[in-house]
């Protein structure tokens, strides 16, 4: 048989013929009528004591032969047992080391082809304000363009080079965030300067269009999170709201704060979101059926991200009469 070709076998038979052999001569000069039956236990140990030994190294080779197709692309380790012993536990803990490694498998597969998705994505997006200006500045060459067209054409193109800053300078933080090397500050955040910094941003674009905003807050609102970076996600979802609400619309921020959380609720009176919309509008590079032409389907998802990574949560609903609402909640930090 093969297995008693096995050093391991050979060695331990050997040591216990000697370990046999002792004890015979010990019974020879202290008992000899006691010989046969030494001989006969020494044997019969010996010889079980193999078939033990045989029947371990062939659960051994079922384990080797299992971990060798895995390693040849099976994707399960069937060795799950129900009984005691070291070798049973082995079996079960290598089942279930296969089954982690393939779930780890199957989660880089999908990061994977998620950054592909998403490199393709970004490529697309850096590529649009690229194209438009390579068109732009042909005309700009021109000697009989006149300074109205000139000026015009300027005045695209520096447009085109602020888009192309904000989606470079979002996806960097979108990167650092998903690299959990972005640095997110836990100090007391006043709610009525975040508001009124934030609106700041939009006010031109507003007032361009006539909108309303109406704020109501007690003014005492506070939370405990990065003052910059949530200044960043209220802005984006106030411009969305801005884009979004008709001429001479209205936006309605709502705050309101008990023992759990601190409560921010930015609403417009605009066309609100399509059903089918509703459930991936902050899903990166997702543009719904009512988004600007000169969306990119990041400052939501940027929002939820940063909103996410302070201990806060994020929905949106369409109103009952027009338009939609996000709510933001800041959970009380457990101390």
């Amino acid at each position: 048989m093969k297995y008693l070709r096995d050093a391991n076998i050979q060695k331990q038979i050997y040591v216990s013929v000697a370990v046999l052999a002792l004890f015979i001569a010990l019974a020879y000069v202290l008992k000899p009528s006691v010989m046969p039956w030494v001989f006969l236990v020494g044997c019969s140990f010996i010889v079980l004591h193999t078939v033990f030994q045989i029947q371990r190294m062939k659960e051994v080779e079922v384990i080797n032969d299992a971990i060798r197709f895995v390693l040849h692309g099976e994707k399960e380790l069937k060795l799950i047992e129900y009984r005691e012993g070291q070798l049973s536990i082995l079996k079960n803990e290598l089942s279930k080391l296969v089954s982690m490694l393939n779930n780890q498998n199957t989660l880089l597969q999908k990061d994977k082809e998620l950054l592909t998705d998403s490199i393709a994505d970004i490529s697309h997006q850096l590529k649009t304000p690229l194209t438009s200006m390579n068109l732009i500045l042909p005309f700009l060459r021109k000697k009989d363009l006149s300074y109205q067209k000139r000026l015009e054409l300027v005045q695209d193109l520096k447009r085109l080079l602020t888009r192309l800053d904000w989606l470079i300078s979002a996806l960097l933080k979108m990167s650092k965030i998903d690299a959990q090397t972005a640095r997110f500050q836990e100090k007391e955040v006043r709610v009525s300067d975040l508001i009124e910094d934030s609106c700041e941003m939009i006010s031109i674009p507003m007032e361009l269009k006539n909108q309303n905003l109406v704020i109501h807050q007690q003014g005492d609102e506070v939370f405990i999170g990065d003052y910059n970076w949530t200044k960043e996600a209220i802005s984006n979802i106030l411009k969305n709201c801005m884009e979004h609400t008709p001429n001479d619309g209205t936006i309605t921020i709502l705050v309101s704060q008990n023992p759990i959380y601190t409560e921010i609720i930015i609403k417009d009176n605009g066309p609100g979101i399509h059903e089918k919309d509703i459930h991936n509008i902050f899903k990166r590079f997702y543009k719904g059926e009512n988004s600007n032409e000169q969306s990119v389907g990041i400052g939501l998802a940027l929002a939820r991200m940063i909103i996410v990574q302070q201990n806060g949560t994020i929905k949106v609903e369409n109103n009952p009469d027009a338009g939609c609402r996000f709510i933001i909640r800041f959970y009380a930090m457990v101390v």
